[in-house]
């Protein structure tokens, strides 16, 4: 009866529709799986390679400029405590040649060569600035070098989350490849129940629909994963093409407790060292500028000499002249600014100012971190959970896809089930993977933020193996 009522004619704009997206999908088709055709010369990366891979980034190579002259700067401070020695000369060599002429007295003539070097040597003995100007250019470097480890770290986090969105695309992409090959299959069972005489003309258009949908999906994802290759190159900073390995696996099990993630996390951060560090170097500051009213004492040795050729304010000069002296000058300085109008007590009680704000954000970064772990926990047993119903669901969806095929077949169901089971069966699949996928980035970021390790074997408080089927520990991997 539907046959005699929907005019044929209806479904021609959604045929040549459907039509359109099918040579437009095959255009795509071609320059996607030409961008993302296999190479047998590809450089292979394992998942163990990014940290050495990462040390490759620039913008690591750039903190680590940034250490050197922290360490350059540091030695220069720690020379403040040595003797200083300068060497001076006026003219090397100097010449002077004059008259002098008084009306009454005989005239006088000068023509003579002459150096004069001189050699000075100073020690502070007390200097009220230095120990503070070390002490601010050791934190500064320790500051350094902590902000290279932080930045190395947050990169590997990041590498390794690239790489797992990667290893993600290709598993999507075979999900996808999946519910195209049921689709294909569902469109020819339309067409041949239509070609029988026993389906609609209707079925068949909804299967190509179908069939369209997944063909754009699967694009999608392919360049999704082209998208993602690109982006792990880049932090790797790799030139050459490579692989990885394609199996979206869990890369291990956490066996540590919330307490203890908190505590190790809390004791560990070099963000938070930095804070004390910042804050001991603004009371340094702050010490530095009291310690310049305080006096100064040093030693100083002056050496000076003169060495002459030739005759000075003569009558009748001897160009054979010559002549030298030298003076040697040792003496104990003091030295001491007493009063500045209160600008050095203006400045100390800024940086202690200063302080208390590092002090501040210490606590507020405490209670940030703490979030922070107990939320990357709490979703990794989120995920867990999501792990073990997803993998349910996938062989439950199996069996409904068997059955709603096998009910089509016999035609006591209709091709929409048919394509809602495929469906179903599809977005379990997804969810598994992305699962999978968030179960390993909480993973990566509860040993970023807590710096405990991720265990191959899964062990429960009593560092026993767990047996239950139902756990997460007994997964395949």
């Amino acid at each position: 009866m539907l046959k005699k009522v929907i005019n044929p004619i209806l479904f021609l704009p959604l045929a040549l529709f459907l039509n359109s997206l099918e040579v437009i999908a095959k255009e795509n088709k071609y320059f996607i799986d030409e961008v993302l055709e296999e190479k047998s010369n590809k450089t292979f990366i394992n998942y163990q390679d990014l940290e050495k891979l990462v040390l490759n980034n620039e913008e690591l190579k750039s903190l680590q400029n940034l250490v050197s002259s922290a360490g350059f700067h540091l030695s220069s401070q720690v020379a403040k405590r040595y003797p200083s020695l300068d060497f001076q000369a006026n003219g090397l060599p100097k010449y002077v040649a004059g008259k002098n002429y008084i009306s009454n007295s005989e005239t006088l003539r000068t023509s003579q060569f002459s150096a004069n070097p001189s050699l000075n040597i100073k020690w502070d003995l007390i200097n009220p600035l230095r120990g503070s100007e070390i002490k601010i250019a050791q934190e500064n470097l320790q500051i350094a070098l902590n902000n290279y480890q932080i930045k190395k770290k947050d990169l590997i986090q990041e590498a390794r989350m690239r790489y797992h969105k990667y290893q993600k695309s290709f598993q999507d992409i075979q999900n996808k490849k999946f519910t195209l090959n049921l689709s294909i299959t569902s469109l020819d069972n339309a067409q041949a129940k239509l070609d029988a005489g026993i389906g609609t003309k209707f079925e068949v258009l909804e299967a190509e629909a179908q069939l369209s949908r997944d063909k754009q999906s699967l694009n999608e994802k392919k360049i999704e994963h082209l998208i993602n290759k690109i982006s792990l190159r880049e932090i790797l900073n790799i030139k050459e093409d490579f692989a990885i390995n394609k199996e979206n696996n869990l890369t291990g099990f956490w066996n540590h407790g919330l307490k203890k993630n908190i505590n190790a996390g809390l004791d560990k951060n070099l963000s938070l060292k930095n804070l004390l560090l910042q804050k001991s170097i603004k009371n340094s500051q702050a010490n530095s500028f009291i310690s310049q009213n305080k006096p100064n004492i040093y030693i100083s040795n002056t050496f000076s000499s003169t060495f002459s050729k030739g005759d000075s304010l003569s009558t009748n000069l001897d160009f054979n002249e010559s002549g030298s002296n030298y003076i040697n000058t040792i003496s104990l300085n003091f030295k001491w600014n007493i009063f500045n109008g209160g600008q050095n007590m203006n400045s100390y009680k800024s940086k202690i100012a200063d302080a208390q704000a590092e002090e501040y954000a210490f606590k507020n970064l405490k209670n940030v971190l703490t979030t922070n772990i107990s939320k990357a926990y709490l979703n990794l047993k989120l995920n867990e959970e999501k792990i073990i119903t997803t993998l349910k669901e996938i062989q439950s969806s199996k069996e409904s896809v068997r059955l709603s095929r096998l009910r089509y077949d016999i035609g006591i169901s209709t091709l929409k089930d048919v394509l809602v089971r495929q469906n179903e069966l599809s977005n379990a699949k997804s969810k598994n993977i992305n699962a999978i996928y968030n179960y390993n980035l909480n993973l990566d970021e509860l040993e970023r933020l807590t710096f405990l390790e991720i265990s191959k074997n899964c062990l429960d408080n009593n560092n026993n193996k767990i047996k239950d089927k139902e756990s997460i520990c007994n997964i395949s991997r």
